[in-house]
């Protein structure tokens, strides 16, 4: 896996869009990493030092795997910049088609019948609290 910096990431993270266009798919992910062993985590949380976590960002096209570490004050520019990267690719999505709204519409469409209302029957049952 390749390591790259933020903005090569992204220019790269472009040309992986641009190709997967006609067909193919590109898969990015993000998590929380610290960059270090759990041995030295541990070490460094006994001594009582903090730690500092980075934001690791992978990205593949099925052929190709390139990734980031983002410090916080690297995200929020980096989040801008991907955004930007995204909107201007979301031209190659298809739209889904949703079976149950169309059904729905149809049925909305073609009146129902109401059901015919039953007259309820007088009952011949005498309250207890009347005298006949």
């Amino acid at each position: 896996m390749v390591v790259l910096q933020p903005d090569p990431f992204l220019s790269e993270l472009t040309s992986m869009y641009e190709r997967s266009t006609e067909k193919g798919s590109v898969w990015v992910t993000m998590k929380r990493s610290s960059m270090k062993c759990q041995a030295r985590l541990k070490k460094m949380a006994a001594k009582g030092e903090a730690v500092e976590y980075r934001c690791l960002v992978r990205a593949t096209d099925g052929k190709k795997n390139i990734c980031t570490a983002l410090s916080a004050k690297e995200y929020l520019k980096f989040q801008a910049s991907y955004a930007t990267v995204l909107k201007a690719h979301m031209h190659a999505l298809k739209k889904r088609e949703r079976k149950d709204k169309k059904k729905a519409a149809e049925v909305e469409k073609i009146p129902e019948k109401a059901p015919k209302k039953q007259k309820k029957a007088p009952s011949s049952k005498k309250s207890a609290g009347s005298k006949s």
